[in-house]
């Protein structure tokens, strides 16, 4: 399933996770939130592509997992909520994710949330970025 252009498309940084991409990753997040289970973690453990092929994702969704290409899984239609179950299924807290999806340290994405979060100067539409 392809997406039709959204205006939001052009939010830098970020993949809005509206109705299309639901339908998208609906077997991507059910993947994901399998993993909730302890059986549907061991049998990833056992066997990765057999448990992936459990759900009809595309190619595309699968080599993210294998992957573990964080922001990819959203693109692909993926919800954060079920993503991070991949997350922690690798040990990864919520936390170093954000901060690995936003190609920051544990360390620099922490200080930025306590200190109030980005800034949305710059950060409004890619084409500021090319600015840049």
């Amino acid at each position: 399933m392809t997406r039709k252009p959204k205006e939001y498309d052009d939010i830098p940084g970020t993949f809005v996770f509206d109705a299309d991409r639901s339908r998208q990753g609906y077997w991507l997040n059910q993947f994901c939130i399998s993993l909730s289970k302890e059986e549907n973690r061991q049998a990833f453990r056992d066997d990765p592509e057999a448990h992936m092929a459990k759900f009809k994702m595309t190619e595309d969704q699968k080599q993210a997992i294998r992957d573990r290409d964080w922001n990819r899984l959203l693109e692909l239609g993926g919800n954060i909520y079920y993503t991070s179950k991949l997350g922690a299924f690798d040990g990864i807290v919520f936390q170093d994710l954000a901060a690995m999806m936003s190609g920051m340290s544990r360390d620099d994405y922490r200080k930025m949330m306590v200190d109030g979060g980005r800034s949305p100067d710059g950060n409004r539409y890619k084409s500021e970025w090319e600015k840049k």
